[in-house]
């Protein structure tokens, strides 16, 4: 069985920065999903995160689909208890803990808990902040909570160390899918310098200059989405971009 958390401590402590591409299986389907394919066969991320914040489109079978033609971990990246699939390699079990409202911060993981442990699959508990992207994220409207103001550093920073201390293993920072600004790098930063977890960050990453400011500020994990359904070459720009990076900053 794959250890996947493992072998993300084994990245951060050797500084080599991950990529993963988030697929939505509403959206990529039919031409997108076999231009997202051949793409992702020529150059591999680190991950294929599944997921969104609505999803009506069979789990099971889109995961089961990327398995078959691609040789990546899978990992879902679940809007809510039904999202879960026992197919894909690991969970994110994520607390949206920049939110106030308790579906979220433990009432879909209660409705999902028993399934996802008899499942035996790798759970990655993550503490899921959200931060001012621009415009109304659609996990800020399915989920009824707010972001965090992207200036706000110290609230973003002690909300970071809350879930650290609770026992999360990552932190992921999100400004929101299709985000018109990506999470600030001073912001990154500002929080990475704090935590001794690994930190995700997603939302708005629409060029390699984004990933780079995204590692330079302390990033383990930059999570690509929207800007691979408009173009899905761009998985083979940006994966090797992610690779020249680890080889300069060796």
């Amino acid at each position: 069985m794959k250890n996947l958390y493992k072998q993300i401590l084994i990245n951060r402590e050797c500084n080599k920065k991950m990529l993963a591409v988030l697929l939505d299986p509403d959206r990529c389907q039919g031409k997108l999903l076999s231009s997202t394919i051949a793409a992702l066969k020529l150059s591999a991320p680190d991950f294929v995160f599944v997921g969104g914040s609505y999803v009506n489109s069979p789990i099971d079978s889109f995961i089961e689909l990327l398995q078959e033609e691609v040789q990546i971990p899978v990992v879902l990246f679940p809007g809510n208890a039904s999202q879960f699939s026992p197919k894909a390699d690991a969970l994110l079990f994520l607390s949206l803990i920049s939110g106030r409202n308790p579906e979220f911060l433990i009432g879909q993981h209660v409705t999902s808990a028993l399934a996802i442990k008899q499942s035996g699959i790798e759970v990655i508990p993550a503490g899921y902040i959200l931060i001012d992207g621009g415009k109304v994220s659609a996990v800020e409207y399915m989920s009824h909570t707010r972001s965090i103001p992207r200036e706000k550093k110290e609230i973003v920073l002690a909300t970071a160390v809350a879930g650290e201390l609770s026992g999360q293993h990552v932190v992921y920072l999100e400004a929101g899918s299709g985000a018109i600004q990506p999470v600030p790098k001073e912001l990154i930063n500002h929080v990475t310098s704090h935590l001794s977890i690994p930190m995700i960050v997603g939302g708005g990453m629409k060029t390699t200059q984004h990933l780079n400011d995204c590692f330079d500020a302390g990033a383990d994990l930059a999570v690509v989405g929207n800007a691979i359904e408009q173009n899905p070459d761009l998985i083979v720009e940006f994966t090797n971009f992610v690779k020249n990076y680890n080889t300069i900053h060796r």
